[in-house]
């Protein structure tokens, strides 16, 4: 596989993950993102620990959807993420999920 064929099959792996991600976005109420991943999830609960003097989170959610193209499968019954990094949860505001029908990839993002 040349180099050029591995580029086009990573953009249209994007592609269709960014396509799966507008279908369904308005199915859930959150947006949680670590330094590794971006969740959608309608229940999640996050814990602050701390040992020794560090900080570092654990956040689980139910029924959660990932973003991540090299998954077979982004529905997933349970996940429990620990970090030490920052966590970013936003509610979703319904009125933005208008999202266009299919503008590429711009704006929606990936961790």
């Amino acid at each position: 596989m040349s180099a050029e064929d591995l580029e086009k099959y990573e953009t249209e792996m994007e592609l269709k993950l960014y396509r799966e991600y507008r279908d369904v976005v308005g199915l859930f109420t959150y947006v949680i993102e670590t330094e590794r991943r971006f969740y959608l999830t309608n229940d999640y609960e996050m814990q602050v620990h701390s040992v020794q003097g560090e900080v570092f989170f654990e956040v689980s959610m139910a029924d959660a959807w990932v973003w991540d193209m090299y998954r077979p499968a982004r529905f997933v019954k349970q996940v429990r993420v620990l970090t030490f990094k920052d966590v970013n949860i936003e509610e979703l505001n319904r009125s933005e999920l208008d999202l266009p029908e299919d503008s590429g990839f711009g704006g929606a993002r990936g961790t």
